[in-house]
């Protein structure tokens, strides 16, 4: 098992390569291209350049967060052809430098939904917070919310080119329920597995988050028995998931200990996204919490015991962090809260480890 941390580059990231490099444990940055629009090739020199930079600080790059997939993907257009053909162009090109793992989502137009980037917190501490309630409402008023709370970053998922045409994507998938998200995911999967099987490449599906339909949008990656499906569509272990343990325990019903042991086991988790959520008391609003177990609804004991017990050796992150200490970075993704999950998830398996 490795620890990593994601990066969002020089000119888009607050945090520096020399801050995660002062972080004891952390060996991997988890990163991107961000300034290449979502469906093109991804220039092998630019990620030749990402690599070099990330190992002139002392740190690893074998894993990529986000190769993002094209909407025609998802809907199921005819010209999804040509942007598969892309994706397995960049395929080949992340895996000449070394990548192993490729992170991607397959959630229609939203990546991600948080109804607040800065829900403060009694000891004056701000996290990411979601109340469904606000998802009742038009979603150009969420989307407003979030551009006015992003700090002047631009946030994955709701880049503003993107966001400017969202009631046409609302329409492009007017037709798109979780039948047909599913057979589109089934024919990406068919076309781009062989791909990563010849280049030595596991891909990471990262589940829906939160995990249930919004906005009248599909969800097909929730729970276990979606995983079992997803496996089912296409049986190659380069068909992988990335297991977020906030983005499945947003669903109190989901057991994530024994999703791990289910899934690690068959070697379909290559990357782990850990971080703590805290349900705040009607339904399934949540806010985010610091990574220590008891300042939230998640056992993180428990999931590292889990991920230590089936052997698994991939690539660990500590997720979506609270500002503390006066910083206001990207929402979720400042150095100081994440640096300290980091360090209590190397705590509990050093402590695992020698039990």
């Amino acid at each position: 098992m490795e620890m990593g941390f994601r990066w969002y580059g020089p000119d888009e990231d607050a945090v520096k390569l020399r801050d995660i490099r002062q972080i004891p444990g952390a060996k991997q940055v988890v990163g991107a291209l961000f300034d290449v629009p979502v469906g093109e090739v991804w220039p092998l020199a630019k990620i030749k350049a990402l690599k070099a930079q990330i190992e002139a600080a002392g740190l690893k790059f074998t894993i990529v967060e986000s190769v993002n997939i094209h909407d025609d993907i998802k809907i199921g257009l005819p010209t999804r052809d040509h942007y598969i053909e892309n994706y397995q162009q960049t395929i080949r090109n992340l895996a000449q430098v070394g990548v192993k793992t490729i992170c991607y989502n397959f959630m229609p137009i939203f990546d991600w939904i948080r109804t607040d980037l800065h829900f403060e917190l009694a000891d004056g501490s701000k996290a990411l917070a979601f109340q469904e309630r606000y998802t009742a409402e038009d979603p150009q008023a969420l989307i407003q919310q979030i551009q006015s709370g992003d700090n002047g970053f631009s946030l994955p998922g709701w880049e503003p080119e993107r966001l400017a045409k969202v009631q046409q994507l609302f329409k492009a998938y007017a037709d798109v329920d979780a039948t047909r998200l599913a057979a589109n995911l089934k024919y990406f999967l068919d076309a781009i597995l062989p791909v990563c099987e010849e280049c030595h490449i596991q891909m990471a599906l990262h589940p829906d988050d939160p995990p249930m339909p919004l906005f009248g949008l599909p969800r097909i990656f929730k729970n276990a028995a979606d995983m079992r499906a997803i496996v089912a569509m296409n049986a190659s272990l380069a068909n992988g998931f990335t297991i977020c343990t906030g983005s499945l325990g947003e669903n109190p019903d989901n057991d994530i200990p024994a999703i791990i042991r289910e899934f690690v086991v068959q070697g379909r988790v290559p990357f782990v996204h850990a971080r703590n959520i805290k349900f705040t008391g009607n339904g399934r609003d949540f806010r985010e919490a610091a990574h220590l177990s008891s300042e939230g609804s998640l056992d993180m004991f428990a999931i590292m015991k889990a991920l230590h017990d089936t052997g698994f050796d991939g690539v660990i992150r500590p997720d979506h962090g609270r500002d503390i200490w006066g910083e206001a970075g990207r929402p979720g993704y400042g150095l100081y809260d994440r640096a300290l999950g980091l360090t209590y998830l190397n705590g509990l398996w050093e402590a695992i480890a020698k039990s």
